[in-house]
């Protein structure tokens, strides 16, 4: 069955603590895979910023492969035992132990073994969870305000990781002497924010956890869940003409969310290594992006169910495109920056519509599946972007040759994308 089934019984508080989810969650993909920790690592613990940023091309690479194998075969499984919620527990888990540990990850070479291993075991967390926190999402509102839904939680997703790395920057960051005794010669206020990130994820993310209401349990055991499940899974790819439509969805975000995944996670390490910006100047560019990609992704949540997904999309993508162009074309620091935020405010955009668009397509009965696969679509070519981003850099010498791989991504999932039809679509 296609569409939107019926919600569930949610109160004001059970929609706000859903959101609230992201509001924390996305302290990790904000702090330390783009801002933070990323410049860290490809500042002060790789021997220079060329070799940091092809070592986390690697990283990131390797975790999106993990990723894109397990996150379908949860959602399946998921789908047989009914509930969304021990799944989303145990991968979040993972994501704030794994954060915490990066505490370690001191300012040597010989660091950096333990500083990869981590991120792809917090990256894991993190990516896998939110399988199951997208695939709640129908449940929860009316299909006239599902792109708002999703929007609002983007967008307070900004709003968490600005507000969080706005206090890293105060707290941590500029404060002369370092809070709590902090050694700033081995980097320690930087290491500490890792801990901050995930104390910050603990606090936010516990009201879904206690107030968002679930799908019920399912009668199923475990064993045959998973034993149904990964059948289920087999059965849907060997049948994807049944379900052509998504597949083609799948397949135009499997390029697109590649190339807007790229451009994050590699926007710091840009700024410092082409513009020499400090970490301090990227922070302050970090807390600018967030701003412009919040607001936009609320926004754009009424033009969702105003005008459909695709629409959104479509003029999103061919936005951010553009605007990605201006930012590698440019050569002064006022011009970059004003070509970042410009495209930041799209990204977000395209970003809670893919959601909703998911949410719109996936049958009922295989919605964890389809976000399962949902997840896959924006990893199993996630070691594309990076690695090539990390290669072109080397060969040629120059991050700015090795970004502009990102645009070969980008305008080939905005080409795939119209040939999917859009049940959400306005006449």
């Amino acid at each position: 069955m296609n569409g939107l089934a019926r919600p569930l019984s949610v109160g004001r508080k059970g929609l706000w603590s859903w959101v609230l989810f992201d509001f924390g969650n996305s302290s990790f993909a904000t702090v330390v895979l783009t801002f933070v920790f990323a410049t860290y690592f490809t500042q002060a613990i790789a021997a220079d910023v060329e070799t940091g940023t092809a070592l986390w091309g690697t990283t990131t690479g390797i975790a999106g492969f993990i990723i894109a194998i397990l996150s379908p075969v949860c959602g399946a499984i998921a789908d047989q035992t009914g509930r969304r919620k021990p799944w989303l527990a145990f991968f979040t888990v993972l994501c704030v132990a794994s954060t915490a540990a990066l505490w370690f990850a001191a300012p040597a070479p010989g660091s950096i073994p333990f500083a990869m291993v981590a991120v792809v075991f917090g990256l894991i967390g993190f990516e896998v969870g939110l399988v199951f926190y997208n695939s709640m999402l129908p449940d929860l509102t009316t299909p006239d305000r599902i792109g708002r839904l999703s929007g609002l939680a983007w967008g307070m997703g900004y709003g968490g990781g600005l507000l969080c790395l706005a206090i890293v920057l105060v707290v941590f960051i500029q404060a002369d002497p370092a809070p709590f005794n902090l050694d700033t010669n081995n980097a320690e206020h930087i290491r500490a924010t890792a801990l901050f990130v995930a104390g910050w994820i603990t606090l936010f993310t516990w009201p879904l956890f206690a107030f968002t209401p679930d799908t019920s349990r399912a009668t199923t055991s475990f064993g045959v869940a998973v034993k149904t499940g990964l059948h289920t899974l087999i059965t849907t790819i060997r049948n994807m003409r049944q379900h052509a439509n998504c597949f083609r969805f799948l397949l135009a975000r499997m390029f697109y969310t590649d190339g807007v995944n790229t451009l994050f996670a590699f926007g710091g390490v840009f700024a410092a290594g082409t513009f020499g910006m400090t970490l301090e100047d990227i922070i302050i560019l970090g807390i600018g992006l967030n701003v412009t990609a919040g607001l936009g992704a609320a926004a754009f949540g009424w033009v969702d169910d105003a005008f459909g997904s695709k629409k959104t999309l479509t003029i999103c993508l061919g936005a951010l495109t553009l605007s990605s162009i201006a930012v590698l074309l440019a050569q002064t620091i006022p011009q970059f920056w004003f070509s970042a935020l410009l495209m930041s405010t799209f990204v977000g955009p395209v970003q809670a519509a893919s959601r909703t668009f998911m949410a719109r397509l996936a049958p009922t009965e295989l919605r964890g599946e389809m976000f399962g696969l949902f997840a896959v679509s924006g990893k199993i070519t996630s070691f594309m972007g990076p690695f090539a981003v990390g290669a072109l850099t080397l060969m040629a010498g120059s991050q700015r040759i090795g970004m502009a791989s990102i645009l070969v991504f980008l305008i080939l999932g905005l080409f795939l994308l119209q040939a999917v039809k859009d049940p959400s679509t306005k006449t």
